[in-house]
């Protein structure tokens, strides 16, 4: 009886602790679908809603003299390019948007997205019970030669 006790708490904390990341999984995988779905349809209201108002995107490029640069977007510039229109042009059959989550660990998760022309790769945090995308480092997909 003693043993079966013991056991049965042993074995809560982990399925409370599955049951927690599916629950994560998924607020992750909705707030990047936000983003990316949101940018392709031009609804700003959607990119808004995924996004931590001070979240930077950023990307790194090399000038013609061979020297870094850092490009930088804010959530702001991010919805506002989202309502001008943002990704309305891209055809639909075009429209990548595949999302793997890497870690999730307690209020921060990284996760990567395979869009159209560029991969976008995600830190979020929970902030006020919701997943929102803080951070987006980002690659464009190379250019066929």
């Amino acid at each position: 009886m003693v043993l079966g006790t013991l056991l049965l708490l042993a074995v809560i904390p982990f399925a409370a602790l599955r049951a927690q990341s599916a629950a994560d999984s998924s607020g992750i995988r909705q707030a990047a679908l936000d983003y990316i779905e949101g940018y392709y349809d031009g609804d700003g209201a959607r990119m808004e809603r995924a996004l931590h108002p001070e979240l930077a995107k950023r990307i790194v490029r090399t000038n013609e003299q061979g020297r870094s640069q850092l490009g930088q977007m804010s959530a702001m510039s991010l919805v506002l390019g989202t309502r001008a229109g943002g990704g309305k042009d891209i055809p639909v059959a075009d429209r990548h948007k595949d999302v793997t989550i890497f870690d999730i660990y307690q209020s921060a998760a990284s996760a990567k997205i395979y869009a159209s022309g560029w991969v976008d790769y995600l830190h979020l945090a929970k902030w006020n019970g919701r997943w929102v995308i803080v951070n987006v480092l980002w690659e464009l997909h190379p250019r066929p030669k």
